[in-house]
C-alpha cells in the first residue's frame, strides 16, 4: 500500500490518509450509505439514485473497490456490487484506533 517507496510514512499512516481520501468525495459516502441500506446494487442503480453520470459513477466505485471498501460480483453483463464487510471492519478498527487518540488538555496546550 507504499505511495512513495522512500517515504518517511509508515504504511498505516498512508493507508489512514488513503481512507480519508477516498472518503473526501460526497458521492462515494452515498454509495457506501446506499450499499449498507439495500446490501447490493448495480452501477445503473447508482446512476438514478445519485443522479450523476454512469462514467462517473464507475469511476467512484473504481476507488472504493481499489481501497477494498467494496467488492463486485460479474452477472452477465453487469457487476453487482456489495460492502466487503472484513476489509470494512479492519478500515473501521485502524480509523478508530486513530480517532480515538485524545489530547491530554491542560494549561500549557495552545
Amino acid at each position: 500500500m507504499n505511495i512513495n517507496k522512500d517515504s518517511k510514512y509508515t504504511d498505516e499512516q498512508q493507508e489512514i490518509a488513503l481512507y480519508a481520501k477516498v472518503f473526501g468525495h460526497p458521492a462515494r459516502v452515498v454509495i457506501l450509505e446506499h450499499l449498507f441500506k439495500i446490501n447490493s446494487c448495480y452501477c445503473g442503480d447508482l446512476v438514478d439514485i445519485i443522479g450523476l453520470a454512469q462514467p462517473t459513477i464507475s469511476q467512484h466505485l473504481k476507488e472504493l473497490k481499489n481501497m477494498g471498501l467494496i467488492k463486485g460480483t460479474v452477472e452477465g453483463t453487469n457487476v453487482c456490487y456489495c460492502i466487503n464487510h472484513e476489509n470494512w471492519s479492519a478500515m473501521k478498527e485502524k480509523m478508530l484506533t486513530f480517532l480515538n487518540q485524545d489530547v491530554e488538555v491542560n494549561d500549557k496546550t495552545c
